[in-house]
């Protein structure tokens, strides 16, 4: 019943979205440059690679050593919209059609981030990744690492259909308030180091 559903919503929104997908592949060519689509590799069911496509926001400059500047002196004003109203990820309902997301479940996190989760935190890895989630719609990026994992995990304890229907309707309810977008440190969230890491820097 949810890749059902993911499907058939999925397919619906890439229909009456199109337009505004293709005018903000346009803007971001003119705006940015090419490419317009962020390709990455993240870890989905069970673990398993898979391509996340999502909307470009950040240019591509880089320091006299070739080496690509911060994210924050990247990301443009462009790009901060996008990231604002969440229109970066409109490129993820493929992912969904081709059976990589579903529209709810723990969120697609880096490769490099699979040898630091503790045994309970990689449990997240036991459905299938999502655009939004329980932990998006009760913090987002204002939470911590920890927090977040905790939450993913409470979702794949308590997963169901009308969880997932209740989700949807808070995550709409987050874009329009545009909530929890960036943390407070970083334009979007400092990366992960491992849970034992961040409780000895605690401590240090």
């Amino acid at each position: 019943m949810k890749r059902t559903f993911d499907l058939l919503v999925s397919l619906l929104l890439l229909v009456i979205l199109s337009p505004v997908i293709l005018i903000i592949a346009v803007l971001i060519k003119y705006k940015i440059g090419s490419p317009i689509f962020y390709v990455q590799m993240r870890p989905g069911l069970n673990e398993k690679p898979f391509t996340l496509y999502k909307f470009r926001s950040m240019n591509n400059q880089h320091d006299i050593h070739g080496r690509p500047l911060p994210d924050h002196l990247r990301l443009t004003r462009f790009g901060k919209t996008l990231r604002k109203l969440s229109l970066d990820e409109l490129p993820q309902l493929v992912n969904v059609v081709k059976g990589d997301l579903s529209l709810v479940g723990p969120r697609p996190l880096l490769m490099e981030y699979l040898p630091l989760y503790t045994k309970d935190q990689a449990r997240r890895h036991l459905v299938r990744p999502g655009i939004t989630g329980w932990a998006q719609v009760n913090g987002r990026n204002s939470l911590t690492w920890e927090k977040k994992f905790e939450l993913d995990n409470w979702y794949v304890n308590n997963r169901s259909f009308l969880l997932d229907v209740k989700i949807l309707l808070r995550t709409i309810k987050k874009v329009i308030r545009t909530e929890g977008i960036n943390s407070s440190s970083h334009v979007t969230m400092s990366p992960f180091k491992g849970t034992v890491l961040n409780e000895r820097e605690k401590q240090g």
